[in-house]
């Protein structure tokens, strides 16, 4: 597709303002009405995000970075990285797009009105087409990147359930074995897994992301999986992590699709700090088995209400004793009488800058987080307070991203 025109840039630019005013309301109405037109396509979202609106809310976020940055495209690549590991997991293909663009010039018509004149869809159409092409090249390169190693596939793969296994009163566990029995390609620290199945009661299948938990080992990937309760009678609960819990047991079988995500442990020598909140502690384990016994010293910081809750602690603890680089310490924000008698935290209370400060390690070290939004708002201040550059800053969301600006600032 020839490249925009610089009258095309502008006018992109220029209507900023407007989705930022109606971006929520636009990518809403393109919703409904793809799924109205394409209903094979509900085989691909997650209904709760569409529900909750995060789904929209994560969309308008990227059409609005990707718009206000569109004649710096340099700033992109981390945006669009993130966004092709997503799609890449979920099997995002090239003939998807033609739909997806269609469906949102169309919301972008409906929303605006009179003031989507002819130049405006003229532009926003050819600005589409810039970034499906760039999309779809990204994503093929991985796919066949993917399929062309030692173990790779295409698609989905069978998996048998090897183990199931609780790890805390709402975290469980899945160690996962290929049911062709062919060795497995590596996978980096923090990346995920997709898993496809069908809940009883369901005419959709469904795919969900969950971090892997355990190091590479060529045989076998193992995941972890909370059990989502409904926050309120309006909020669902998890459909396919209450269906994993509740009803797939050792020997089952599952479809996988390789390991993707971009929140990976960087390579250098700098000190590391892994921070992570309830099951945001699955991302983390991985990193934490890759640096156990490097140069690197590592701080190991998880917060959880309690030890019932505290999944893969003896794991942590064992790795902290064999390794001289690692350090821990938990946080409890609700310890009980035997949590304070046996010593299971070192910190009560909600994560701050002055209980963190005095076990940090010395020197410029990186930073990676995960865990629920108030936690990860909550190191994002701790860390705005400690100064630390957006470089040495990497975070991980579970769900559609409802902003870019950590991967634009990197």
């Amino acid at each position: 597709m020839p490249p925009l025109t610089p009258s095309q840039i502008q006018i992109v630019k220029a209507t900023v303002p407007a989705l930022e005013q109606h971006g929520e309301t636009i990518t809403r109405h393109f919703y409904q009405a793809m799924f109205a037109a394409h209903p094979e396509l509900l085989n691909i979202f997650n209904p709760a995000n569409q529900q909750t609106g995060r789904q929209a809310r994560s969309l308008a976020a990227s059409v609005l970075a990707y718009a206000a940055h569109i004649d710096q495209p340099g700033l992109l690549g981390g945006m669009v990285g993130r966004i092709a590991h997503k799609h890449v997991s979920l099997d995002v293909l090239p003939e998807h797009y033609p739909i997806v663009g269609e469906h949102l010039l169309k919301a972008i018509a409906a929303v605006l009105g009179d003031a989507a004149t002819p130049e405006i869809m003229d532009a926003w159409a050819a600005a589409y087409g810039q970034l499906a092409d760039l999309m779809i090249g990204v994503e093929k390169d991985m796919y066949d990147q993917g399929a062309a190693q030692p173990g790779g596939w295409r698609g989905f793969k069978p998996f048998r359930v090897a183990q199931k296994r609780e790890e805390s009163s709402v975290i469980t566990s899945f160690t996962l074995e290929p049911v062709d029995g062919q060795p497995l390609p590596p996978f980096l620290p923090g990346q995920y897994l997709s898993v496809q199945l069908q809940a009883p009661g369901r005419n959709t299948s469904q795919i969900r992301q969950y971090s892997l938990s355990a190091p590479s080992n060529g045989r076998s990937y193992r995941i972890a999986v909370k059990r989502e309760l409904p926050s309120d009678p309006a909020t669902p609960g998890g459909l396919i992590s209450n269906h994993l819990q509740d009803h797939v047991e050792a020997g089952d079988e599952l479809l996988i699709h390789l390991p993707a995500g971009d929140f990976v442990l960087q390579n250098c020598d700098r000190p590391v700090v892994l921070l992570s909140g309830g099951v945001g502690i699955t991302p983390m384990l991985s990193m934490l088995h890759a640096l156990a016994g490097t140069a690197r010293p590592t701080l190991f910081v998880h917060a959880a209400l309690g030890h019932a809750a505290h999944a893969f602690r003896d794991e942590v603890n064992a790795l902290a004793r064999e390794h001289a680089n690692i350090r821990t310490v938990v946080y409890y924000t609700h310890p009980t009488p035997e949590d304070q008698r046996a010593g299971h935290y070192d910190e009560s209370g909600l994560i701050s800058a002055s209980s963190l400060q005095p076990h940090l390690p010395a020197g410029e070290a990186e930073y990676y987080y995960c865990g629920p939004e108030g936690f990860t708002r909550a190191v994002e201040g701790i860390l705005d307070h400690l100064n630390v550059p957006a470089a040495l800053r990497f975070t991980e969301t579970f769900g559609p991203s409802q902003t870019f600006e950590p991967v634009l600032s990197q």
